[in-house]
């Protein structure tokens, strides 16, 4: 293993034994359990033996690992206290941890533009862009969940299909859905808490039978590729999608005022010593515009009834 990839192994460990789960390792780092466990295992691997031990109340360190972990948790502490004397080597780095859907469908977008207007900043998202990750603190969190920081927008879901499956859809009242796959977003349902097919079915109905069956997808993002291929319908967020939508890629082939309004914000919060550079001060002036943008054109299109 290369010396990052050994490191990014550790942070997943450390993170995972001191949070007491890989669920929870993952919402730190913004990244699937999945990605987590992968770099867990591909570690154990390394080494040659078990690293983590789960268990009802979670998970725990293997006898191996009990004798180095406070060494690996104070390393840690180390290279972020390093990482942070080292900031002013980085002045025009941004590193960004977010929430993937709202990374790669809303953010990635939008920072084309901002980066031409401001060809000298450097961003890392979710560990990939212009520069490395660093194993410090990001300069800024974005989530639904966020004890601190400041509001983005509240997004608006809705059913959204490829335009050949909203072609298919038989005009039957009631019964538009029949036989159509529903692929579900644990992002939406699981984080959020926020409607899911069995709950959207059952307020407007379009179906009769097994709104709760069909493909789970941790993320809007991986769903979509589903959606293009023509293979089903997803509830998703239209601040993800309306350019999609707008230049015919997707369609929302349901009333507008068969939706609902996201249950939790998105939230961003900056670390208090990353806003003393001015290029995050203008980042985050930059963010809050867009997103006020963003909630002023949902709630336009939701009073005029149109998408």
């Amino acid at each position: 293993m290369s010396v990052p990839t050994q490191l990014r192994a550790l942070q997943a460990l450390e993170l995972a034994i001191r949070k007491g789960s890989i669920k929870a390792a993952a919402k730190e780092l913004s990244l699937t359990p999945a990605a987590i466990g992968q770099r867990i295992r591909a570690l154990e691997d390394y080494l040659g033996y078990e690293l983590i031990v789960r268990g009802r109340t979670g998970i725990r360190p293997s006898r191996e690992v009990k004798p180095a972990l406070a060494h690996l948790s104070a390393a840690f502490r180390e290279l972020e206290t390093v990482s942070r004397l080292l900031d002013f080597q980085r002045v025009n780095e941004i590193h960004i941890t977010a929430d993937s859907d709202w990374a790669d469908l809303w953010l990635l977008p939008r920072l084309a533009g901002y980066q031409e207007a401001n060809p000298n900043i450097l961003f890392c998202v979710n560990g990939v862009g212009d520069v490395p990750v660093r194993l410090g603190d990001s300069d800024c969190r974005v989530g639904f969940d966020l004890e601190t920081g400041d509001a983005l927008y509240r997004d608006y879901l809705l059913p959204v299909t490829s335009p050949e499956n909203a072609k298919r859809i038989v005009q039957e009242p009631g019964n538009e859905l029949e036989g159509f796959p529903l692929l579900h977003i644990d992002a939406y349902a699981v984080q959020a808490k926020d409607i899911g097919w069995p709950e959207w079915v059952s307020r407007f109905g379009h179906r009769a039978t097994n709104p709760e069956r069909g493909i789970r997808y941790q993320w809007v993002v991986q769903a979509l590729e589903a959606v293009y291929a023509n293979a089903g319908f997803v509830l998703c967020g239209l601040s993800l999608v309306q350019n999609e939508i707008n230049e015919g890629k997707l369609n929302t082939p349901f009333a507008v005022e068969e939706g609902e309004w996201a249950k939790a914000e998105y939230q961003v919060q900056f670390r208090p010593d990353a806003l003393e550079r001015g290029v995050v001060q203008n980042f985050r002036a930059w963010l809050l515009k867009e997103a006020r943008k963003t909630q002023h054109d949902l709630e336009k299109k939701i009073d005029q009834n149109q998408v």
